[in-house]
């Protein structure tokens, strides 16, 4: 079944507790994301997403990147013939740590990022060719919503990475939820089934393209019919 658009006043509030509680714990790592990067490179889920980009034609499109984090995929796509993008991410340390990043990588002009709810922002940004979800669905608490309102603003491809659900990854979701708990933040991930991400937007006409996986992340990419 497909997502409902309507929120009521408590699906808001808790919203509303849930954005406060990632801005702040995302703006703690901020800097610990962009070392890594710097050490590491691309996690090898972002590896294949960038793999099944290829298949498809991003280069002279426009992109958004929802959770954009501090960058680093759109920034590359950037760096390899995409247009312009938009990265939209709730915590404003990664946005900082991301325009430091654009600037050291030549894209800042073609680069904008905007601070807050995508739902929120969502009457701000202007449909675009590619849109990015790398990590993001499980970290929202209307799963539905953030996917249908994201389709609304691709015009071709959609391109995600969430949680496979399995035992091991529902097991390390509770133990983190329990952690974050400990420690008073009211943000939570979650474990969808991927057969209903699958089914929302293929509803939308759209077509899969490319999938693949590591233990933990499902990576896929669509295409609109």
């Amino acid at each position: 079944m497909w997502p409902s658009n309507r929120w009521n006043y408590s699906n808001m509030s808790a919203c509303c507790s849930h954005t406060h509680s990632a801005s702040r714990l995302f703006s703690f790592f901020a800097k610990r994301y962009r070392r890594r990067f710097k050490k590491h490179g691309f996690e090898p889920s972002q590896k294949q997403l960038l793999q099944g980009l290829e298949l498809v034609d991003y280069r002279d499109g426009t992109l958004l990147e929802i959770g954009c984090g501090v960058g680093h995929l759109h920034q590359k796509l950037l760096q390899q013939g995409a247009r312009s993008a938009v990265g939209v991410d709730l915590a404003p340390k990664m946005l900082a740590e991301a325009k430091a990043l654009a600037v050291e990588r030549g894209v800042c002009d073609r680069a904008q990022y905007l601070e807050g709810d995508f739902i929120d922002l969502y009457d701000q940004i202007e449909p675009v060719n590619i849109t990015l979800l790398d990590k993001v669905v499980c970290c929202y608490p209307d799963a539905g919503m953030l996917v249908s309102r994201s389709l609304d603003k691709t015009n071709h491809v959609y391109a995600v990475t969430y949680p496979r659900n399995r035992w091991f990854v529902r097991l390390g979701v509770a133990l983190t939820a329990l952690v974050l708990c400990l420690i008073r933040s009211g943000f939570r991930s979650y474990v969808h089934d991927p057969k209903t991400i699958e089914a929302w937007i293929t509803q939308r006409g759209f077509v899969k393209r490319f999938q693949e996986q590591t233990s933990m992340w499902l990576t896929q990419i669509y295409v609109r019919a």
